[in-house]
């Protein structure tokens, strides 16, 4: 049995045991959880002392001046979260589930995607730790993509 295998048995038994979902890219679409409405979300981000800003000051996922956290993936919010506390950074989303972003299966709208603000903490951070895959993206360990779209990064979690 190869190396490969073996971890990934190993992989499934430690989930399984402790009750994490493993997700990679490829999974089918409720890979990065459940999804959450806005208040459930907003929820744990606060607990998780994340912030979160709207230019329209305002949650309404068919506007595109508004922050939403509507039909976001429970992953997605897990995610974040493990980010800020590994990072150590402070933690602004600019972007969530509302509409505007490009569309695809691992989007914003599909609840995979968040943006946050682009700090220096979070810039170091990512290209220290994270894998260069170049056009300004970076892969974590966990397979999730950091993409520097200078302004702000736009992350995806598988």
């Amino acid at each position: 049995m190869g190396i490969r295998k073996v971890l990934t048995g190993l992989a499934a038994a430690v989930a399984v045991a402790t009750g994490l979902v493993l997700a990679t890219p490829g999974q089918d679409a409720d890979a990065s959880g459940k999804e959450l409405t806005h208040s459930q979300a907003a929820a744990k981000l606060r607990a998780a002392n994340i912030s979160w800003t709207s230019s329209g000051g305002c949650s309404d996922r068919n506007k595109p001046n508004c922050t939403s956290f509507t039909g976001i993936k429970s992953g997605t919010i897990s995610g974040i979260i493990a980010f800020k506390k590994s990072s150590r950074c402070k933690v602004t989303i600019t972007g969530g589930t509302e509409t505007g972003h490009a569309s695809g299966t691992y989007s914003h709208r599909n609840g995979y995607k968040v943006d946050i603000a682009r700090t220096t903490c979070a810039t170091n951070y990512v290209k220290r730790n994270f894998t260069s895959i170049g056009g300004g993206k970076w892969r974590s360990s966990a397979g999730n993509v950091y993409y520097d779209e200078s302004n702000h990064w736009d992350i995806t979690y598988y």
